[in-house]
């Protein structure tokens, strides 16, 4: 069973449409991404998943229950955390107030889920006094998506998570969020530009003015032609 269907889905800002009939799934543990040219609707498709946008038609399925007319907080407490591309931490806030607040919904004593988090992103273990705002680029990203995994989410909305990392980050980055898939059974939608970020997933998705263009497992979808010469030059080996 897919934990996630998303249905003929239609959305966008005011009058404009910017999603049209989009239909994509996901399955549990599964690392999904999805790629196309700026403007081609990536983010809008979270913002519709995590409840931030609401659709004009279409459905939302997640483990088998519709999503439409939830809350992004109700999204959330159902198994459902979206990492948005920008405005990502509280900069004036400790990394362990961060954290905190990423368990917002949780009840009782969160040590155990800080400890975890810890094991994910050992880089954050020894700063927790230390305030967001004075970590670098990767450090944000790392606490951003730790804090996102508080809630122990069974599916991971990430948009752009490697974008502005330096190349040796981006690996580090990559390699923890295979992490998360094998420590938590956590399903990823990752939205990249980042070929290093489509290698890692078990499928891909090409997503062009609003429509799915292409759908394919890994090695496919970079054989594609399309998707070589558009978006990674012409030049893509499936090696990692």
């Amino acid at each position: 069973m897919n934990i996630l269907e998303v249905q003929s889905l239609v959305a966008g800002y005011g009058a404009q449409d910017v999603l049209f009939d989009v239909s994509i799934s996901i399955k549990p543990g599964e690392i999904v991404s999805v790629i196309g040219p700026n403007g081609a609707g990536k983010s809008t498709l979270l913002k519709v998943i995590a409840g931030i946008i609401k659709p004009r038609c279409g459905e939302i399925l997640f483990r088998g229950e519709s999503l439409l007319n939830s809350h992004p907080w109700d999204i959330t407490s159902r198994g459902v955390s979206w990492v948005p591309q920008d405005d990502k931490v509280f900069p004036t806030m400790t990394i362990k107030e961060n954290l905190e607040m990423g368990a917002f919904l949780v009840c009782g004593d969160i040590s155990r889920q800080i400890e975890e988090v810890c094991v994910i992103f050992p880089q954050l273990k020894d700063r927790m006094k230390q305030l967001a705002g004075s970590l670098s680029g990767g450090q944000r990203q790392m606490l951003a998506i730790a804090r996102a995994l508080m809630t122990r989410p069974d599916l991971l909305l990430l948009d752009e998570p490697t974008a502005g990392l330096a190349p040796n980050l981006v690996y580090m980055m990559l390699n923890q969020i295979r992490e998360i898939t094998a420590r938590m059974n956590s399903a990823v939608l990752v939205v990249t530009q980042s070929l290093d970020a489509v290698k890692l997933s078990d499928r891909g998705y090409l997503l062009s003015a609003g429509l799915i263009k292409f759908e394919e497992k890994t090695d496919s979808f970079l054989a594609n032609p399309d998707v070589r010469e558009l978006y990674f030059g012409g030049q893509v080996s499936t090696e990692t």
